[in-house]
């Protein structure tokens, strides 16, 4: 469902897997800071021979996998259920709603044989999938009685960007959740909008450790066939943001389309209204790695860590400290956590910062005069310090660290928007703030059809994009405000960032 800006970015240079870390800086050079970071924590292959497709590592997919339970679990619990749906959908599906395939057209793969034989109708490869569940729904829901009707299912779909791609971040394939819901009134589809958007908070911040804003796109900006849409801006500590979860009002052509009627309590025959909803998860695994990882590497909030937590013994070939060492993972394996004693055959110091680059937890250190004194050193990714407790006092150490340690990486995310959204009164403003790694706050004129030339302008001068309005903003228009391109009467408030 996401439908926004695309962005040319270079194509990453192809960098081995290396012990000696991370050569650049994040605030310096984040372009090839990212693609370090994913080569060098082994999270993607970039070197399957098809562009734009990518071979995901186990860091990163056992990573995502835990993003998917957090995801699936809110969506069931309020009233989700899943499906799998072909990944192929017929050409006549997708011209069924006029502008939703204009809108996806170019970006379509198309299988056109089985085999040697041509097919009697073209097949496309999934690049969302309403076409396809609504054919279902108008088979499904009968009466009032059916709903709301709440779907879900985790796919991959497919979209033939036309311009380069960016590992995890704009891919020829892509991991995601798509939720696709019918509603007997234009109320309640918009109070699921707005349960899509409290689902957003309670997985990407509150445990993912994401901020962002939403907001409401203008309407050049929309997904194709919505009358409204509604998207979550992940804010990067280089000013940039990345569409994250996007939820949308359609448009009732989507159930005329498709004959997704209900009869009323009257006994009389209506169109369904239909929402959707798309958290795309590799996407937002990129927003993870970037909010997140700093100069050494990877952190991940705990309850999404590959690997939670890691046990080096100093000296791998003393029976004693192995001994220990199994003991200890016994032990905090029977807290639910999931752990690994590092027997390798590199130096300690190289261990250290391998799994601090990997980005694990929690990651403790046991050598011989530890062992003697009874005392354990664990060290802390979150706050990148060391501890010696009593090695009686471990387990509860680590139990307290795992509570801890995703409330400090969201407060630290969250100061990422402190400072960074500025006013601004005219376009020579919107470009030093841009400038600056700001997000612009501006009076515009409209988010219809007659602000795209004032939009085209903001995008030429400042390489930044109109976002959208901030829903349920609390600044107020004043009565004289004025466009801050073209001067016209102001009757919005949007924010204007750069993007991915």
């Amino acid at each position: 469902m996401s439908r926004d800006k695309k962005v040319s970015q270079e194509k990453p240079k192809e960098i081995k897997p290396s012990q000696e870390g991370l050569t650049v800086k994040k605030d310096e050079n984040f372009s090839e800071w990212f693609t370090q970071i994913i080569q060098k924590t082994e999270l993607a292959d970039l070197r399957y021979n098809v562009k734009g497709f990518l071979v995901f590592q186990p860091w990163s997919v056992l990573s995502m996998e835990k993003m998917y339970y957090y995801l699936e679990k809110v969506l069931q619990k309020k009233g989700h259920k899943p499906y799998f749906f072909p990944t192929v959908i017929p050409e006549s599906n997708l011209k069924k709603e006029s502008s939703h395939i204009g809108g996806f057209t170019p970006e379509v793969f198309w299988v056109t044989h089985g085999g040697d034989k041509e097919l009697e109708e073209k097949l496309a490869l999934r690049p969302t999938s309403e076409t396809a569940f609504y054919q279902m729904f108008s088979l499904w829901i009968r009466s009032y009685n059916d709903l709301p009707f709440k779907t879900y299912q985790r796919a991959n779909v497919f979209r033939h960007e036309t311009k380069a791609t960016r590992p995890f971040l704009r891919s020829r394939e892509f991991h995601w959740i798509e939720t696709h819901c019918a509603h007997e009134s234009e109320e309640d589809a918009f109070r699921q909008v707005k349960e899509d958007m409290n689902t957003t908070k309670e997985v990407l911040h509150d445990i993912f450790g994401l901020p962002f804003i939403f907001f409401e796109r203008p309407s050049w900006d929309k997904f194709p066939g919505a009358s409204r849409t509604f998207a979550a801006d992940v804010l990067n500590p280089d000013g940039k943001v990345i569409q994250q979860p996007s939820t949308h009002m359609l448009s009732q052509n989507f159930s005329k389309a498709f004959d997704v009627k209900f009869k009323d309590k009257d006994g009389k025959e209506k169109l369904a209204w239909i929402t959707c909803y798309g958290p795309a998860v590799s996407r937002i695994f990129a927003s993870v790695i970037i909010v997140h990882g700093d100069d050494k590497g990877l952190k991940f909030p705990f309850e999404i860590a590959p690997l939670q937590v890691a046990i080096v013994p100093i000296n791998k070939d003393d029976d004693k400290l192995i001994k220990k060492s199994k003991e200890l993972k016994k032990e905090i394996e029977e807290l639910g956590l999931s752990v690994e004693v590092d027997l390798s055959e590199k130096r300690p110091g190289e261990k250290f910062n391998y799994w601090e680059m990997k980005g694990v937890p929690i990651r403790i250190d046991l050598g011989l005069k530890d062992l003697e004194n009874k005392k354990i050193t664990i060290f802390r990714r979150d706050t990148d310090k060391k501890e010696v407790v009593p090695e009686k006092d471990a387990i509860k150490t680590i139990e307290k660290i795992s509570k801890e340690f995703t409330k400090n990486l969201i407060q630290k995310a969250d100061k990422i928007f402190e400072g960074r959204i500025k006013d601004s009164e005219n376009l020579s403003g919107i470009k030093k703030i841009i400038e600056n790694n700001g997000i612009a706050r501006i009076s515009f004129c409209s988010t219809e059809k007659a602000g795209t030339s004032c939009a085209a302008k903001i995008e030429k001068e400042t390489g930044a994009f109109v976002r959208g309005t901030k829903f349920d903003e609390d600044k107020k228009l004043s009565t004289n405000s004025k466009c801050a391109i073209c001067s016209k009467k102001a009757n919005h408030i949007v924010y204007v960032a750069r993007a991915y």
